[in-house]
């Protein structure tokens, strides 16, 4: 017998939490939307997933916009918060195989979940990926491309392959 987690179509009332003036464009694919919270004047864009789980919460603050064809995978558990820029193509991951040894194949070696927090005002480039653990500092920006594996500290500025710190956002 064949087994699925659901199509991703999704009812507006399954959600944990649903803020005013949310915007869901066509396309887009919800899984687990009971561990799902999203704040007021969201926005999430065209063909993207958020793909809840059946633990811990995906959650989006207020005023924050998603482009399309992101993938957000809260398996670990993932926060992101107000007035947060994301760019299309973007990809969030919260979990991981960790090695067992050679004689254990990898796909079913054990699976670690770490949260994912991206602090307010953070921008995240197009195409950028957030790997499991990591922080984005309170207006951050990271920049297009961006393959990010450690911390990035608040209104610095990171891009490349890892994502390593350019500078600081000057202050107004």
């Amino acid at each position: 017998m064949n087994k699925t987690h659901g199509d991703g179509k999704f009812k507006l009332e399954q959600f944990a939490k649903l803020g005013q003036d949310v915007i869901f464009e066509s396309g887009i694919l919800v899984f687990h939307p009971e561990n799902i919270e999203l704040g007021d004047n969201v926005y999430i864009g065209h063909n993207a997933i958020l793909k809840g789980y059946h633990k811990n919460k995906l959650i989006i603050g207020t005023g924050t916009w998603v482009g399309q064809q992101c993938f957000f995978h809260s398996a670990g558990g993932l926060t992101i918060g107000k007035n947060v820029g994301i760019g299309p193509a973007v990809k969030i991951i919260t979990s991981f195989h960790e090695e067992d040894g050679r004689n254990v194949p990898i796909l079913h070696s054990k699976i670690k979940f770490t949260p994912v927090a991206i602090e307010d005002d953070a921008d995240i480039g197009v195409g950028a990926i957030i790997l499991p653990g990591v922080t984005i500092g309170q207006g951050a920006q990271v920049g297009a491309g961006a393959v990010v594996t450690k911390n990035v500290e608040p209104f610095s500025v990171v891009a490349g392959v890892p994502a390593q710190k350019l500078r600081m956002r000057e202050e107004n």
